[in-house]
């Protein structure tokens, strides 16, 4: 008997068996194979906008994708730096075979955890409570709850052309009695899509007809873990390449837009709508004269490069014109074809806020099989899934993230909200508090809730309290220190496009400024933090004014929330309220008034009257 069992070892699974183990239950993590947990089946990165953050919050609370992305990445590269804070993103290029063996290895070295290679074949369920997990050879394990993070391999299909093989991604096996012991339950299923571009020999790339792509040349990081010696050196990292697909290319897609799997008929489940294939982006955006591509390695123990951008689902005959059109690729060898593939997806309006299932009690699910795309969003939902299997055994209260607490918070809100009907894909427009969740701040909102439930340890917690009373005597510095109005201090700010000044002031004030900055002062004033100090004080002085506004729309959000919806609410017959409103509330059935408000096609009318019946 297991407190929680995890079915899959990708990055939801990981990250859900990781928590429970550290939060002392008992953890089984079924898998058919321990050498691919962790795998990058599409592309060999971690983070981007949006996502970075989420890594960021993942290393708040405890998880484990930051650590392996910083030890294991080939590039590290910020994002969106001309803008605001509030969308600075991290994206490492990541070495795939050497992220897997780090998982592996932890993995197999973590207490409480024991690792199952076998194959899950269906859930044993009793009067709509979980009880276990029953493997295609006969094994039955007993748990207490069960998190299913089986990704793209339920009942899936790999398509490419005019063929279906059934088959999981890298070509793993898939099972179809997962799904349909599901269905049996009163769980609904729907079909998605998904895909991946080509890799070809990266020996055999003409690298002369292509744009260089560097990272960024300082020290950058996930976890707040890491250390400069445990990343690769900036001039050791490697670099990717930009090039475009070409009027050839168009044609050869145009021609056989019959071929492709997705416009033959063969395709019957929804595509991403921010990562469409190939023929998808010439159809939807046919003005446009060409399509950026990235070349990406994918390990320094292969020689192989992934052709980012040029997911397809064209037979292979086609895939060999498309790819040998591109600059740089005309004499390349394909090692690995592009396909889409085709699974069973969970409907996530039937999951609660805190990633358990409406329809079966204790049984928690995360990750693609929830309807999202990305490693990043599979490893957040992993790791809150694994948290509230622990917190349910133990008979404790749910962890909730709000919208205004994390990025985490907000795609798990959407899920279970407002569903979806494609892959779900965080972006920072989907964020109305954005400027809250920022990059560098995910440790102060998040560590401490992170150390109260014991997914963080003491010694991290120590040293997460040093680095905020480190920042507080820094504002009081700042606060205290006066800059005469000399002729260094106007020749500084004249450099920066201000005028003059013939009076001094606090450096704390003198911060406002639009690019003034702590180190740029410090040769005057002899005052300086270290990089990321200066950044987190200067972000907090510059945008005040805007963290304050939001911070007071955040706690009209909490006011909603605190008040809470009963289970038992007859909503199909409540007076008052349109009859859409009705059939929404009933279908979701919100926990609280604050969920109710966020449901498409509520209005504030709704909302007022469901709020004075609740009282």
């Amino acid at each position: 008997m297991y407190d929680v069992i995890v079915i899959g070892a990708g990055h939801a699974g990981i990250e859900a068996a990781m928590a429970a183990s550290r939060m002392q239950k008992q953890t089984a993590l079924l898998t058919l194979s321990l050498d691919m947990a962790g795998s990058m089946p599409c592309n060999p990165s971690v983070g981007g906008p949006a996502k970075g953050i989420v890594v960021r919050e993942i290393d708040a609370l405890g998880g484990l994708m930051p650590i392996a992305a910083d030890r294991t990445a080939l590039q590290f590269k910020m994002l969106n730096t001309t803008k605001g804070p509030g969308v600075w993103s991290l994206r490492v290029q990541s070495d795939k075979v050497a992220y897997k063996k780090f998982m592996k290895k932890t993995l197999s070295n973590t207490p409480n955890l024991t690792v199952v290679e076998k194959m899950a074949h269906s859930l044993m369920i009793k009067n709509h409570r979980i009880e276990g997990v029953r493997c295609t050879d006969g094994t039955e394990l007993l748990g207490k709850t069960v998190v299913l993070t089986t990704g793209t391999y339920m009942s899936s299909s790999v398509l490419r052309g005019h063929t279906a093989t059934e088959s999981g991604p890298e070509e793993q096996p898939t099972i179809q009695s997962l799904s349909e012991s599901l269905r049996k339950a009163g769980i609904r299923t729907f079909r998605l899509k998904t895909g991946t571009p080509p890799r070809v020999l990266t020996r055999t790339i003409d690298f002369s007809k292509t744009s260089v792509q560097p990272g960024t040349n300082a020290f950058l990081r996930f976890s707040e873990t890491t250390q400069p010696e445990d990343v690769l050196p900036f001039d050791q990292q490697e670099v990717c390449h930009l090039i475009y697909t070409t009027p050839k290319t168009h044609e050869i897609i145009r021609s056989h837009l019959h071929d492709s799997a997705m416009y033959s008929g063969l395709v019957k489940g929804v595509g991403p709508r921010y990562c469409p294939s190939i023929e998808d982006k010439l159809v939807r955006f046919a003005d446009k004269p060409r399509h950026q591509l990235f070349l990406e390695p994918e390990s320094l123990s292969m020689d192989t490069t992934y052709v980012q951008g040029f997911s397809t689902s064209m037979p292979i005959d086609v895939q060999e014109e498309m790819v040998h059109s591109l600059p740089g690729l005309e004499h390349c060898t394909i090692k690995k074809y592009a396909y889409a593939i085709e699974y069973d997806a969970i409907d996530p309006l039937q999951m609660k806020p805190n990633m358990e299932n409406k329809i079966v009690e204790n049984l928690f699910t995360a990750g693609q099989v929830n309807g999202t795309s990305g490693y990043e969003e599979a490893a957040g939902q992993g790791l809150m899934a694994g948290i509230n299997a622990a917190l349910k055994v133990d008979g404790k209260p749910p962890f909730v993230l709000r919208r205004d607490q994390a990025y985490i918070g907000v795609m798990i809100d959407d899920l279970c909200t407002k569903g979806t009907k494609e892959p779900y894909r965080l972006l920072t427009s989907r964020a109305e508090y954005r400027l809250l969740l920022r990059h560098d701040n995910a440790e102060e909102r998040l560590l401490e809730m992170g150390y109260q439930i014991g997914c963080v340890s003491k010694d991290r917690y120590d040293q997460y309290c040093q680095k905020r009373q480190a920042i507080e005597q820094a504002k009081d510095v700042l606060s205290q220190t006066h800059v005469k109005a000399d002729p260094a201090l106007n020749a500084y700010l004249t450099s920066l496009g201000f005028t003059p000044t013939d009076r001094g002031m606090k450096e704390i004030d003198l911060l406002k400024r639009p690019k003034v900055t702590i180190d740029g002062l410090s040769s005057i004033t002899g005052v300086n933090f270290g990089h990321f100090i200066n950044q987190h004080i200067e972000i907090d002085v510059k945008y005040k004014g805007y963290i304050e506004k939001a911070k007071r729309d955040a706690r009209h959000l909490q006011e909603m929330e605190s008040v809470a919806l009963p289970d038992d609410l007859d909503y199909a017959h409540m007076e008052n309220i349109s009859l859409e409103a009705r059939q929404k509330l009933d279908a979701v059935r919100p926990q609280t008034l604050g969920q109710a408000s966020r449901i498409s096609g509520i209005n504030p009318s709704d909302i007022a009257v469901l709020a004075m019946k609740v009282r």
